[in-house]
């Protein structure tokens, strides 16, 4: 995509695959365009592609309440060990807002906390929106 407003890549150390998400929004602020650039499974493929899809039309605000459960069910539902796939679009889209509005990203210093999900520290939506009460290791 040429001159995005937004852009972010992000990835799963659980799996390996990797993500770029980048949008440009319209004169409303409005989602126009989104596009992706993945390395993974065709799950990782899958719910990138339904993330561009859903976030199209959409405000950042509207855009940054979809959940990584929401991408899971727009394509019909995943196996819980490709839930990661849709975790890791979550995070591209909040990642390529925060680019858009100039905040860090990440806290380099993070630790996975959820090898299954590939949640870090401070990701504190992606625990709450998997109900996700222990730490399995």
């Amino acid at each position: 995509m040429e001159n995005p407003d937004g852009v972010a890549e992000v990835g799963s150390l659980a799996c390996g695959d990797a993500l770029k998400l980048s949008f440009k929004l319209d004169e409303n602020k409005r989602i126009k365009e989104a596009k992706f650039k993945t390395f993974g499974c065709a799950s990782a493929i899958a719910t990138s592609s339904a993330l561009t899809e859903m976030i199209k039309g959409m405000t950042l605000e509207e855009a940054m309440k979809v959940t990584n459960q929401d991408i899971a069910a727009f394509l019909g539902g995943l196996p819980q060990e490709k839930m990661h796939c849709s975790v890791m679009g979550k995070e591209a889209l909040e990642a390529a807002v925060a680019n858009y509005r100039g905040a860090p990203v990440k806290d380099p210093g993070a630790q996975i906390i959820c090898e299954c999900l590939a949640l870090q520290t401070g990701h504190r939506a992606g625990v709450r929106e998997n109900n996700l009460t222990t730490v399995k290791k």
